[in-house]
């Protein structure tokens, strides 16, 4: 009896919850202004950690690419490099999907 009532209780807190989140643009013209420098705040930290990680990327390749040319025959050595080159790029590849995730939701919001 009482899952069941913590259920219906959920159930109407999720769909009130979606509510207000559709209907808020609409009943409240738009977002304040704090609201407004805040968005804009994230949207400049996310176009500088995406600029920041294209040369973080491009030298963490580098240094992969030259542990492995001056291993001098390590095998140690050379299997940090691959793994230095594997992880850097699938990390920026991440970081490129996650930006495009970012701005498909936005461009759905709005």
């Amino acid at each position: 009896m009482k899952k069941n009532f913590l259920y219906h209780v959920l159930f109407i807190l999720i769909i009130s919850f979606v509510i207000m989140i559709t209907f808020y643009s609409f009943s409240f013209a738009g977002y304040p202004k704090l609201v407004n420098k805040i968005l804009k705040a994230f949207e400049n930290i996310k176009s500088y950690l995406v600029a920041i990680a294209t040369p973080v990327a491009a030298v963490a390749i580098a240094s992969g690419f030259l542990m492995q040319k001056f291993s001098f025959g390590d095998e140690e050595k050379i299997r940090s490099g691959k793994k230095l080159i594997r992880t850097s790029i699938v990390s920026y590849a991440f970081i490129l999907a996650l930006d495009l995730v970012i701005n498909l939701i936005q461009t759905l919001i709005e």
